[in-house]
C-alpha cells in the first residue's frame, strides 16, 4: 500500500492538473499537516511546503526545524533549510526556478505564466513575497485542490474520530451520573472538571473552549462558562470534546495530525425543569434524529439542515433555531461540509460532520443535542452514543 502522505501528495498533484494549476504552496496550517503530518504554529519565519504539478514536493524552513522535518516519512520530499543570516526569499526563488516556473529573476518566454495556489490561511506577507517573485502568475487558493481531498476521511482518520467520540461519551456519562451533586457548582468549575476528565480519558487537550451553560445562559449558543452556580432544576447545556492524535504505528514519525471530539447534551439537574422544557427538549431530540436519519450519499447538506429545521418549525420554534445544523470536522473543529440550508453539496462516504439542532429561549433556557456522524456507503454512523434524554441517568 502506498504510504499515506505520498498518496495524499499524489492526489493533490492530480487535482492541480485537473484545475490547470502549476503549484500549491502551504503554510503552517491543517493543509500542511494533512500533506506531511507536520504540525506547527504560524510565525514570521518562512516555513512553506511546495507541491508542484510536475516534480517532487519541497519544504523550506528555518534550520532550527531540520531535525523535526528530517523525521517526516516522505522520501520524495525535498528539504531546504535557511539560517538567520540567509535571505529566505533566495531559497524560495531557487525552489520555484527548480520547478521551471517563470519568476521575476528567471522569465520564461517558452511557456505561460504559472498559476499558483496559496494556502487559504497563508499570511498576507508570505503571499506578497510570492507575488513579488512571480509578478505575472495567476494566484488562487489551495483549498480548491485540497478541500475535496480532506473532506473525505480515510480509515485512519475515521478510527481517530471514533476514539475522540468515545472519550467524549465516557465524560458525558460521568457528568450525568453526578446528578444533584452538581448543584452549587459554578459553570466555570464544571468546565474545568470536564477538561480534566477529557485528559484522564486520553484526550490531548480540549478541542475548543468547553461550554457549560446553566439556566438562562443556555439560550446563548456559544456561552462562555462563568460564575453562575448550577441551581436545582436548571437545564444545563454541556458542549465539549478533546483532540486525539492519529498515527499509523504509534510513533512521532508516523503522526498524522489531531482530530477532535464534539458532543452536546442538555440535562436538568435536580427537580422538575422549567415550564415547556420537556416539549422543547423532545422537539430538539426529534429534530436531531430526523437529520441523522436523512444522512446518506447523494443527499445534499442543505437537505440535512431542512430535515432538522422542519421539525423545529412545525413545533412553532423556528425563530429560536438560530444557527446551521452542523459543521464538518477533521483536522479542524469547523471545516466543510457545512450543514446549512443553502449548501447544495452532495454528501459522500467518508464525510464527517456534526448534527446539532437547538432551540434557544432568551431569558429562560436553551437546548442543544449534538453528535458527530460519518457518512457511510448507505447511511450514517453516529460517532457518539450516550443518552440524549434530559434527566440524569436517562
Amino acid at each position: 500500500m502506498e504510504p499515506p502522505f505520498e498518496r495524499r501528495i499524489a492526489a493533490c498533484k492530480r487535482r492541480l492538473a485537473a484545475e490547470g494549476a502549476d503549484l500549491a504552496v502551504c503554510f503552517p496550517s491543517p493543509n500542511l499537516t494533512y500533506l506531511t503530518g507536520f504540525e506547527e504554529s504560524p510565525s514570521e519565519r518562512h516555513l512553506l511546503l511546495f507541491i508542484p504539478r510536475d516534480g517532487d514536493p519541497a519544504v523550506i524552513a528555518p534550520a532550527m526545524y531540520e531535525g523535526q522535518l528530517s523525521e517526516l516519512p516522505i522520501p520524495i520530499l525535498q528539504r531546504r533549510f535557511w539560517t538567520d543570516s540567509d535571505d529566505p526569499l533566495e531559497t524560495v526563488a531557487a525552489v520555484l526556478e527548480g520547478y521551471s516556473l517563470e519568476t521575476r529573476a528567471s522569465p520564461r518566454a517558452d511557456r505561460e505564466p504559472p498559476t499558483v495556489l496559496v494556502d487559504d490561511r497563508m499570511w498576507a506577507t508570505f503571499t506578497q513575497d510570492l507575488r513579488e517573485l512571480c509578478p505575472d502568475a495567476t494566484f488562487g487558493l489551495a483549498g480548491t485542490v485540497l478541500e475535496p481531498l480532506r473532506i473525505r476521511k480515510d480509515d485512519v482518520e475515521l478510527e481517530t474520530l471514533r476514539r475522540a467520540g468515545a472519550i467524549a461519551d465516557r465524560v458525558a456519562l460521568e457528568i450525568r451520573e453526578r446528578g444533584t451533586n452538581l448543584i452549587g457548582t459554578t459553570e466555570a468549575e464544571l468546565a474545568t472538571e470536564i477538561d480534566r476528565l477529557l485528559a484522564a480519558e486520553g484526550g490531548e487537550e480540549p478541542a475548543f473552549e468547553t461550554i457549560v451553560a446553566a439556566g438562562p445562559n443556555g439560550a446563548q449558543p456559544h456561552h462562555h462558562s462563568g460564575s453562575r452556580e448550577i441551581q436545582n432544576g436548571d437545564p444545563v447545556v454541556l458542549d465539549f470534546g478533546a483532540f486525539v492524535a492519529a498515527d499509523l504505528e504509534g510513533s512521532a514519525a508516523t503522526a498524522m495530525g489531531r482530530y477532535p471530539g464534539d458532543q452536546t447534551r442538555t440535562i436538568v439537574v435536580g427537580d422538575e425543569p422549567p415550564a415547556a422544557y420537556e416539549r422543547v427538549h423532545e422537539t430538539v431530540r426529534e429534530a436531531q434524529a430526523a437529520a441523522v436519519e436523512a444522512v446518506e450519499p447523494g443527499v445534499t447538506a442543505g437537505a440535512i439542515d431542512r430535515a432538522a429545521r422542519s421539525v423545529i418549525e412545525d413545533a412553532g420554534y423556528g425563530d429560536a433555531f438560530v444557527h446551521r445544523t452542523g459543521h464538518g470536522v477533521g483536522l479542524e473543529v469547523h471545516e466543510p461540509p457545512y450543514i446549512a440550508a443553502d449548501n447544495d453539496r452532495e454528501l459522500e462516504p467518508g464525510m464527517v460532520f456534526s448534527v446539532e439542532p437547538g432551540i434557544y429561549l432568551e431569558g429562560r433556557f436553551g437546548v442543544r443535542i449534538e453528535d458527530l456522524v460519518a457518512v457511510t456507503e448507505d447511511g450514517a454512523e453516529r460517532l457518539n452514543d450516550t443518552p440524549r434524554g434530559w434527566t440524569t441517568g436517562q
